[in-house]
């Protein structure tokens, strides 16, 4: 599978190829410096300077079963992970510059997936109890008692926060099919932004609340899986004027975290395609 990290700039309209690799990478981050992308790869996490890009390895201790739903905190200061342990996948928070991971969430299985603008909580999700039904929960982002948001009404996922940290957007296929759905930070007044016939998945507002990037896969699409057909849609954060800005094969791993740039007028994703021979 060749993976191509690449940049949409709003303004232009056009794509631009960073970074392209015979190793499967998956989910950047841009660093609020601007200078910096993080994508998760073979377990491992790597920087990829905009300067002069290539996968820079950084170091996560234990954790080398990283799954491609990492993060980094609005102060630039620290990295959070999901690492896979016997248990299942954890959350743990690390220096940005590399270090020892320590637990946050205190059951496995669990996916981060979103940083509050404060920097101070934490949201993702997760099953607990014996359930498979994967349910929105918050935790304070230094570890302590997790809050749940959503309680079984579908498969739940890709919960991120709006800019002015208010508001949760996540896909939930309560429906039917995924659709993305908007809540307060505290589960209430939950609502679905639109429905279409589009399975749609990992919604990121942009840092200055003017836009809703997600990805949408064709109808009939079961979960979220990689290398098929997908488009990313912009939109208003109120869900109306929605366009398809690109299509390409991808899925899984082209944008399952927070990936627009801190000025927010580019994103990050990456798409996929065979290796030929």
């Amino acid at each position: 599978m060749r993976s191509s990290l690449e940049i949409y700039n709003l303004e232009t309209g056009a794509p631009h190829l960073v970074l392209q690799t015979d190793r499967l990478i998956e989910a950047p981050n841009w660093d609020p410096s601007g200078k910096n992308l993080l994508v998760n790869g073979d377990g491992l996490l790597f920087r990829v300077s905009l300067d002069a890009p290539s996968l820079n390895p950084v170091d996560s201790g234990f954790a080398k079963r990283c799954n491609n739903d990492h993060g980094i905190s609005p102060d630039g200061r620290q990295i959070v992970i999901s690492h896979h342990r016997d248990s299942g996948s954890e959350v743990f928070v690390m220096p940005a510059e590399g270090g020892v991971p320590r637990q946050i969430t205190p059951e496995a299985p669990s996916w981060w997936h979103g940083w509050s603008p404060d920097g101070k909580r934490l949201a993702y999700v997760a099953a607990r109890g014996g359930r498979r039904v994967i349910d929105v929960y918050t935790i304070p982002a230094e570890g302590g008692e997790e809050t749940r948001l959503t309680f079984g009404e579908g498969h739940c996922d890709g919960p991120d926060y709006a800019a002015d940290g208010q508001s949760i957007y996540y896909n939930c296929d309560r429906d039917g099919h995924a659709q993305i759905w908007v809540m307060d930070t505290d589960g209430a007044n939950q609502r679905k932004l639109f429905a279409d016939d589009y399975v749609n998945w990992f919604p990121h507002p942009s840092p200055d609340g003017q836009h809703l990037l997600y990805l949408a896969y064709p109808a009939g699409t079961m979960g979220h899986p990689r290398d098929v057909p997908v488009a990313l849609v912009l939109c208003d954060p109120s869900g109306h004027n929605r366009r398809r800005v690109l299509e390409f094969n991808g899925g899984q791993g082209t944008m399952n975290v927070p990936n627009w740039s801190p000025d927010s007028r580019a994103f990050a994703y990456v798409r996929y395609a065979p290796v030929e021979s």
